[in-house]
């Protein structure tokens, strides 16, 4: 399994040209083991959607069911371990609170995350794609 990114799960959902073939294939080949989606994911979606920063083709509760419902998708809820991990990470990483709890995710299944987000890139102690 691996964990996608935020935005990676809206890029492929759309077909974005963001979303390069090499991203594309590794998400391909991941799928019969697993695409993880963090439940935060789902609240950082609403929120953009409600600030008119992402356009949907349909109605975000249609556009939820149709991206969960994608071969492979699986949607991980926050643990306890999860939400301990997301406020402990080693080092120094940034307070934005979906981004460490995706981060956190990644490093409770021991997992890479795929993303293009540059700080979650340079973070040493979570592995990235």
């Amino acid at each position: 399994m691996i964990i996608l990114d935020t935005h990676i799960w809206v890029w492929w959902n759309h077909n974005d040209s963001r979303l390069t073939n090499h991203y594309q294939d590794i998400i391909n080949q991941q799928r019969p083991q697993g695409l993880g989606i963090c439940s935060i994911s789902l609240i950082e979606i609403s929120r953009l959607v409600n600030q008119n920063r992402l356009i949907l083709p349909c109605s975000l509760q249609e556009w939820f069911k149709i991206a969960l419902r994608q071969e492979g998708v699986q949607l991980l809820s926050i643990t306890p371990e999860i939400a301990i991990d997301a406020y402990k990470l080693p080092g120094d990483f940034h307070k934005d609170p979906a981004d460490r709890l995706i981060v956190a995710t990644a490093r409770t299944y021991d997992v890479s995350l795929l993303t293009v987000d540059n700080k979650i890139l340079a973070y040493p102690y979570v592995k990235t794609i």
